[in-house]
């Protein structure tokens, strides 16, 4: 069908952009862009959205097309989309490729840092129309962020190790927005030397680095931080300095994501008010 819809000049010619070439109809296929989307002030712009957009809450209601990795063209094509948002570094190439021979106007969004996500909220903005709102809400963000950096500047650092998973066991090297949050907060991560984005790391690694602090996010079934209890030579157990935070608020790279980096501060800074571990 892919190949019928892309021949088919009407199908193109119904997803062109505006006259005053801002978008009315937007696609987004990835669930960090369309809260970005609804950041910026471009909500009432969506027509459509990947499988797993669920925040806010109008989003859940929104025609979707699949996810970043299988997307449905002929369901994307029917929405008639004048512009679709895609992750750089999370939507496979194929089908930014695919997307774009069907006559579609692709916009690539990069975040890979906090400084990245206002920017990802004017460049929304823009194509949308809706600039005055994007940059308020940029202008916010960059101002929480900045009122936490000077809040823990000067704290005693402290080693942590973030935890994304249990079973295999991965974590986040110095390259990735979570460990840029934890420095911020003034923890220094134990795996920040590592090339990969979100390395896999053994049990054995993370007791002989010996954190002061644990952290993780929620919503593992169970205790995702058990493993560690039986381990209680590691200073971040012998001091229960081992916490959970929101994993929406610190996996997602939206306005949110400084709710989360609030909740690494508070953990870290808990942890810093106990008493050295012997």
């Amino acid at each position: 069908m892919v190949a019928l819809f892309a021949a088919t000049p009407a199908h193109t010619a119904t997803s062109a952009a505006s006259p005053a070439g801002k978008a009315l109809r937007i696609v987004s296929l990835a669930p960090h862009l369309t809260e970005l989307a609804y950041s910026a002030g471009a909500g009432d712009r969506l027509v459509g959205a990947d499988a797993y957009s669920d925040y806010p809450p109008q989003a859940r209601a929104l025609p979707r097309v699949g996810d970043a990795f299988q997307v449905d063209y002929e369901r994307l094509l029917a929405l008639r989309p004048d512009l679709v948002l895609v992750w750089t570094t999370g939507t496979p190439s194929t089908v930014i490729e695919q997307i774009s021979s069907l006559g579609l106007r692709v916009e690539r969004v990069q975040i890979a840092r906090l400084a990245d996500i206002p920017a990802a909220l004017v460049q929304i903005g823009d194509l949308a129309g809706t600039q005055s709102q994007a940059l308020r809400a940029a202008r916010t963000f960059s101002a929480r962020v900045a009122q936490l950096r000077a809040a823990n500047a000067g704290r005693a650092p402290l080693s942590v190790f973030y935890q994304i998973s249990e079973t295999p066991l991965y974590t986040v090297s110095g390259q990735h927005v979570i460990s840029e949050m934890i420095e911020l907060c003034g923890g220094r991560n134990i795996f920040a030397e590592l090339e990969q984005l979100a390395p896999p790391v053994g049990v054995e690694a993370v007791i002989e680095r010996d954190p002061q602090v644990i952290i993780t996010a929620d919503g593992a079934q169970g205790d995702p931080l058990s493993v560690w209890r039986r381990w209680p030579g590691i200073r971040a157990v012998r001091q229960r300095n081992l916490y959970t935070v929101s994993a929406d608020r610190v996996a997602r790279s939206t306005t949110r994501i400084v709710e989360g980096a609030e909740q690494i501060c508070a953990a870290i800074d808990s942890a810093r008010r106990k008493p050295a571990a012997n």
